[in-house]
């Protein structure tokens, strides 16, 4: 996995993130150490979630701590910026979206399978990429999905991004049956 650099290595001044987004219906915030057992509960030992992830599900809960402090930790040196998605009225989280600078801004999400088909991910994913493109040197933000995960095909399109193509033998999706696969690229950009 190549670990991407610093947004600030390739602008002219850090570009930090707000630490909180709300839109409608949802509140994107930092992860906190005490979530790991919500984490873990909801989406990071379930193997449907996982299917289409470069990493396996946790077997423990020792893994999801684990995680959520490489987020911490990759946010305060601005590596990358993970905000977990939190319905604001009864607390519960129902995902995860996270995004780091490498040729432009790439972001990854995942939501917890009983979260999935209600737009959840769309809304959160244009609110966060609305703010990334009203940024100043921020010209493109873009993702890959495997060539098999039509459901986030799918949200990438109502996001408004574009396919741009596939990426052939792109990444490893250990929960596929290993192997390198392939990947659709999409992105949106600055208008």
């Amino acid at each position: 996995m190549i670990t991407p650099e610093p947004l600030s290595s390739h602008l002219d001044s850090p570009i930090r993130p707000p630490n909180e987004f709300v839109t409608a219906r949802l509140r994107l915030r930092r992860p906190e150490p005490a979530d790991a057992p919500l984490i873990f509960e909801r989406w990071t030992q379930d193997p449907e979630v996982t299917r289409y992830l470069v990493w396996s599900p946790h077997q423990d809960v020792s893994e999801s701590e684990a995680h959520i402090r490489r987020c911490i930790d990759d946010w305060n040196s601005g590596q990358a910026y993970v905000w977990f998605l939190e319905d604001p009225i009864s607390g519960e989280l129902i995902g995860s979206l996270a995004a780091r600078h490498h040729h432009g801004i790439n972001v990854g999400y995942l939501l917890a399978r009983d979260s999935w088909g209600r737009g959840y991910m769309v809304e959160a994913l244009a609110e966060v990429t609305r703010w990334y493109l009203s940024q100043p040197g921020i010209e493109r933000v873009w993702a890959t999905c495997d060539v098999e995960n039509a459901a986030s095909a799918r949200v990438l399109e109502k996001a408004g991004f574009e396919l741009e193509g596939i990426l052939r033998r792109w990444d490893v999706h250990p929960n596929t049956g290993g192997g390198r696969r392939d990947a659709r690229c999409y992105s949106k950009i600055r208008e």
